[in-house]
């Protein structure tokens, strides 16, 4: 049985796991956990505060700091209204493309690193090749988190991180950060006949979108002179408004949920202090003058930092080697690339598939794809001898 076939099956495994970030993913993580354990690595399922969701940390090699990362989420995105010509959790393959929920985003690379990894168990490793499965990226990133901070207090110092997400091989050494928030109103209730006696969530939450929508024109003349990114400025954008129940009736409640996508750290800041600013120095006075009660509270669903492109980068370096790369690219997506670049690591972000396939029903990545997947991690077996 060939690499190829081993990935497949595994894949059409890993892809049976409805992972859905909303559900549990552990009866994944027990398997890749029982498949590694079972090559002698040295496993450890990190599991959240509610239990229902875990991180798995394996290695393979010896003990000690400068390891290489191989790193994958394994959550998916869900699949309801969406038309699939066949079951999204039933791996299907046809012409050489198999579909499935999270093929290409981005179980393909999880199977690929597991298929590969008893070619590692049997070498006599000098440098540790650690596999890293998370739980709820596409969510904020939280598993990744988790991890990151696990690693600090375990004082476990990888060297390099390759993190699989669907770039078509190519390489990938920056991408903007992903910071999610949702913002609540709480005003006053009344008839509709009389505004005044109320305080309008629904008419306090478009004032805030407003300014969001000022801050986003800001932003555009922020750009970074160098910036790579398309497009080259920090973004900004409205995902949801919500509130109200009747025509008549003054909506004591509303919520806005927003992102920012930044280029630098300095404008997610930047954004912060000019919204919250706006918020306690402008709606919520007014707010407050009719319902001392009244409140504007943001949650913040995830700030996941970018990953900048780096002059000195030994994941670039090593990657570049193995896949024939003449260089590499920046993307606006985010990944956890950057969570592990704030851990000290050189990283870069590289697998299988494309992502314009990613989030879409009849998801696949193609066999070609796979392989080449699987030629740059068997091509890792000098780096981690040598």
């Amino acid at each position: 049985m060939s690499l190829l076939d081993d990935t497949r099956a595994i894949l059409a495994d890993l892809i049976a796991f409805p992972t859905v970030s909303a559900d549990s993913n552990l009866e994944l993580i027990a398997y890749a956990a029982d498949r590694l354990g079972d090559l002698g690595a040295r496993t450890s399922v990190m599991t959240d505060p509610s239990g229902h969701k875990a991180n798995l940390f394996a290695t393979l090699g010896p003990e000690g700091d400068g390891g290489i990362v191989l790193s994958g989420h394994s959550d998916v995105v869900p699949v309801e209204d969406q038309d699939w010509s066949s079951d999204p959790f039933t791996l299907r393959e046809a012409d050489g493309l198999l579909y499935g929920r999270g093929t290409c985003d981005m179980k393909g690379f999880i199977a690929a690193a597991l298929a590969v990894a008893p070619r590692y168990a049997a070498l006599d490793l000098a440098r540790p090749v650690h596999f890293c499965f998370t739980y709820d990226e596409e969510v904020g990133c939280l598993g990744a988190r988790q991890l990151v901070d696990d690693l600090k207090r375990l004082k476990i110092r990888p060297a390099v991180a390759i993190v699989g997400e669907p770039t078509e091989m190519r390489i990938i050494e920056g991408h903007k950060g992903c910071c999610e928030y949702t913002t609540t109103f709480t005003g006053l209730e009344g008839h509709g006949s009389n505004p005044d006696a109320g305080v309008n969530a629904v008419e306090y939450a478009v004032r805030y979108v407003s300014r969001l929508m000022e801050l986003a024109e800001a932003l555009k003349s922020r750009a970074p002179a160098d910036s790579r990114f398309e497009p080259p400025w920090t973004t900004l954008q409205i995902g949801s408004l919500s509130g109200g129940v009747a025509h008549n009736v003054i909506p004591g409640h509303a919520s806005v949920e927003w992102e920012m996508r930044p280029v630098v750290e300095a404008d997610r800041l930047f954004v912060r202090a000019q919204i919250e600013a706006y918020a306690a120095e402008v709606l919520l006075p007014a707010m407050r003058a009719v319902a001392p009660q009244a409140s504007i509270e943001t949650q913040v669903i995830g700030e996941v930092c970018g990953l900048e492109p780096a002059d000195d980068n030994e994941a670039r370096r090593i990657v570049a080697e193995l896949t024939g790369a003449n260089g590499a690219d920046v993307v606006a997506f985010g990944t956890e690339a950057g969570l592990f670049q704030g851990l000290g690591m050189s990283a870069v972000v590289c697998g299988p598939g494309s992502i314009a396939q990613a989030h879409k029903p009849d998801e696949y990545v193609s066999l070609d794809q796979l392989q080449s997947c699987l030629d740059m991690l068997t091509g890792l077996e000098r780096r981690l001898t040598a």
